[in-house]
């Protein structure tokens, strides 16, 4: 009666455990949370700076967006929080900016349904659910890179949890190509070490 072996199991790989950290995926993410987090506490700042009401739903604008008090604050410690993630890299990276993507697209889609109502809190305009959608769909992208898809490249750590058998017999292609299975091509091809000659030997002297 034939046996199935069962599948093998999917071991869990760390960022850093496979790749260098000035690896190009961990630079991608670092890049994306550092800028997206940049503009989110610089208009953070600025709104604070203008002295907009905290639940104010009036007019006040900073760089083009419309805010208030409570907006300013939300964004710094949402920018405070992409910095952590720039510092740290890996795979919190990615998966912060992932999460933040989310979160901003559906703030967008959330506020875009409160906009003219008594429930607009952060004082959103249109100007700001388009500004959360390209924030949301930037930050995803960032952290999505080099980490879903079906062309991974091999020496990505996602790609070697995915398929670990094939990784297994890249990593073992990729090893030393002389070992004790050449012993006997080398021996063939240098001849029979020194001893005694046997018979129907000639010694050159």
């Amino acid at each position: 009666m034939a046996t199935h072996s069962p599948p093998p199991e999917r071991r869990r790989i760390h960022f850093d455990e496979q790749l260098p950290l000035d690896h190009r995926l961990n630079q991608v993410y670092r890049i994306g949370a550092g800028l997206m987090g940049l503009f989110l506490v610089a208009f953070g700042i600025l709104g604070l700076a203008n002295h907009i009401g905290f639940f104010d739903t009036g007019g006040g604008t900073t760089l083009g967006l419309n805010t208030n008090g409570s907006l300013s604050v939300l964004s710094i410690c949402v920018g405070v929080l992409l910095f952590v993630g720039m510092v740290i890299g890996g795979n919190f990276a990615s998966t912060l900016n992932m999460a933040f993507g989310i979160l901003f697209l559906l703030s967008g889609f959330v506020h875009l349904a409160l906009l003219e109502t008594d429930y607009n809190y952060l004082a959103f305009k249109i100007q700001n659910v388009l500004f959360s959608f390209v924030v949301g769909i930037l930050l995803m992208v960032f952290g999505m890179y080099g980490r879903v898809g079906s062309t991974l490249p091999h020496d990505s750590p996602y790609w070697r949890a995915r398929h670990p058998e094939e990784a297994e017999l890249e990593a073992r292609r990729a090893g030393p190509t002389h070992g004790a299975d050449d012993a006997p091509e080398l021996e063939q091809r240098s001849g029979p070490g020194p001893g005694p000659a046997g018979p129907g030997t000639t010694r050159r002297m």
